[in-house]
């Protein structure tokens, strides 16, 4: 339990260099991520029978793909960054991994703003290609959850979303100070736990776009659920209290709006 203690003291955050630009453990998890996602979605309209074709499954993780990275990016820089300001008047610099000529990286991706640019990406590309809307929805919730595991571990390998401080003795221990593992802890709540209920229920939804709205509930929640063991963002801080942050206020958002938008789909949207 010690050497797990002190686990970041033994571990390096940059897998490899590419000539003298390091790659980090993290993009590699994102990477696992998106590759992971795709098989699962492939996986799943095979064993289920699902009436969609390879290219266009394809075609479709591309557009997705581009609305997730766009919006996880934009959606920081809204939603947490201090110089919200600076990249919206110098917009070429949003994407640049360099400063001040050092290598760094893309640093900084929000999860809410990737929902929003997944959900533009996506109804793009519904109604440029006509496939059901509901459908594409339906088989992300399936395929994303598990490939969110990969995410949250790389959050844990770069040492940042750190939790907050802790006795408990599977401590991590941040900068002197022992810290719940938060990322473990939201790897296995809003990626295994939501994939194994979403998994179980597909066969039982009513009405196409179902489990799209049932996986954004169940991580709504978790997530929130989480957040009292995360540390908050340090430039934010809590906006209630002692215990309320900015990412539990938008994932309980996102939770009813999900309840919201179920309720009237139940008792408007045609069976399928």
């Amino acid at each position: 339990m010690e050497f797990w203690n002190h686990i970041y003291e033994h571990f390096n955050p940059v897998a490899f260099n590419i000539i003298s630009i390091p790659v980090h453990w993290y993009g590699l998890m994102y990477v696992l991520a998106l590759l992971s996602a795709l098989v699962i979605a492939k996986w799943i309209v095979k064993k289920d029978g699902i009436v969609i074709s390879k290219e266009q499954l394809d075609d479709y993780f591309i557009y997705a793909e581009i609305g997730v990275i766009l919006g996880a990016r934009l959606g920081y820089i809204l939603f947490y960054d201090t110089h919200t300001m600076y990249y919206l008047t110098q917009p070429w610099q949003i994407f640049n991994p360099f400063i001040d000529g050092q290598f760094v990286g893309i640093r900084g991706m929000s999860f809410h703003g990737a929902i929003l640019g997944f959900l533009i990406g996506s109804y793009m590309y519904h109604r440029r290609h006509k496939v059901s809307f509901g459908l594409l929805m339906d088989l992300v919730a399936v395929s994303v959850p598990l490939g969110y595991v990969f995410g949250r571990i790389g959050n844990f390998l770069n040492q940042e979303l750190v939790g907050r401080a802790t006795d408990v003795p599977w401590g991590i221990y941040v900068y002197d100070t022992l810290r719940h593992p938060s990322q473990l802890y939201e790897a296995f709540v809003e990626g295994i736990v939501v994939f194994a209920i979403i998994y179980l229920y597909r066969h039982r939804r009513a009405f196409e776009g179902e489990l799209i709205l049932l996986y954004g509930f169940l991580y709504g929640i978790g997530r929130a659920f989480v957040e009292f063991y995360r540390a908050p963002d340090p430039q934010i801080g809590y906006i209630l209290g002692e215990w309320m942050t900015l990412g539990m206020a938008l994932s309980l958002s996102m939770a009813a709006v999900s309840v919201l938008v179920w309720m009237w789909a139940k008792n408007s949207l045609p069976k399928r």
